[in-house]
């Protein structure tokens, strides 16, 4: 079964980005967003803050809110 990139891709702060859970599934990690984002961790000089950066948490509750409330009601 192959993954529609496409629709991984979300806009946050006018940036296009994908979420680590989209990159777990996309790379097939057996530990899920544990093992992107410990990649992240150990090689943190390869992932520069414009490549990977947190939600603050207002962020984050907008983020769900508008992209999979609307999901549901489809």
């Amino acid at each position: 079964m192959e993954l529609d990139i496409s629709s991984m891709i979300y806009e946050i702060r006018g940036k296009q980005v994908m979420l680590d859970s989209d990159l777990a599934k996309l790379y097939k990690c057996k530990n899920g967003t544990k093992e992107i984002n410990q990649a992240v961790k150990n090689n943190i000089d390869k992932f520069p803050e414009r490549f990977s950066w947190k939600l603050t948490d207002e962020e984050s509750k907008d983020f769900l809110v508008k992209n999979f409330d609307q999901k549901k009601r489809n």
